[in-house]
């Protein structure tokens, strides 16, 4: 019998698993989020529900996962792995939507964040309009936490942009309306020279904020907290600790991402900041 070189480790890695798309390039989805897995020290599994073609510069096709082998791959996962988080991320279309949820479901996932992603970085969108509702009466009422951005949440609610934090909190109540036992909504699209997300949960209000760094760098940004916050908790943290560790891993990646120098657009953040130096150094 073959050993494992390396001794076992005493208390078993927790495992998250990420469902959402592909990016080719490498800077979001499914690839993002296994990087942040690993960058924090959780197990990876993934769920691919589509599959991109995109750079830094933008997607030029979507093929989307047949729904029956999405929910082949979810039972795959769940019935052999003690998944102890989920990441749920662009599903693409109201089917799909449709069918991670009676998935997660089936299987009792416990630890859901949800990033609603609607449109990518570059302007492409990446769900169609019908499947708003989908999002909000389906996938909703399952999560621990939804993470949209301003034009997500304003999307979600068929509703004006949100121009300040007071107009964030009332929207981040309405979201949580739906079911979500809590909402983040994050700023990074907004002005000023702090990133301020607003979160909303029952009897409990905040804000999170961190400096806002000046880098077209910011390729799965949405991606990489959203899978950060889910390998919080698939750690143990409490959810305002998970989402503390996430913004301040986000925004070291941003920080950082010039050292990649990746594509010609809106390139990558860098989720092994805290390991590539120290490696090159050995």
């Amino acid at each position: 019998m073959l050993k494992s070189p390396m001794p076992e480790h005493d208390v078993p890695y927790p495992i998250a698993v990420t469902i959402a798309g592909s990016d080719s390039s490498g800077g979001a989805g499914i690839q993002a989020d296994l990087k942040t897995f690993s960058a924090l020290g959780v197990y990876g599994a993934s769920v691919i529900v589509a599959l991109t073609a995109q750079n830094t510069r933008g997607v030029t096709a979507i093929h989307p996962v047949p729904p029956a082998f999405v929910a082949e791959q979810i039972d795959a996962v769940f019935t052999d792995l003690d998944v102890a988080a989920v990441k749920i991320g662009m599903l693409g279309n109201a089917e799909l939507i449709e069918t991670v949820a009676d998935g997660v479901s089936r299987h009792g996932a416990r630890n859901i964040v949800l990033d609603p992603v609607m449109v990518a970085a570059t302007g492409a969108r990446l769900l169609e309009e019908s499947a708003i509702v989908a999002v909000r009466d389906r996938l909703m009422p399952l999560t621990n936490l939804v993470t949209p951005n301003l034009m997500e949440a304003a999307a979600l609610l068929d509703a004006p942009l949100a121009l300040e934090e007071r107009e964030m909190a009332v929207q981040a109540e309405r979201l949580r309306s739906y079911g979500a036992r809590a909402v983040l909504i994050k700023g990074g699209h907004g002005q000023g020279p702090n990133s301020v997300d607003v979160f909303a949960a029952k009897e409990r209000a905040r804000h999170f904020t961190s400096p806002r760094i000046d880098t077209m760098n910011t390729h799965g940004t949405g991606c990489t907290l959203s899978s950060a916050i889910a390998a919080g908790l698939a750690k143990g943290l409490p959810l305002e600790d998970a989402i503390e560790m996430a913004k301040r891993f986000v925004t070291e990646a941003i920080r950082c991402s010039g050292e990649l120098a990746v594509g010609q657009g809106y390139g990558p953040v860098h989720h092994f900041h805290a390991l590539w130096p120290a490696a090159a150094q050995q």
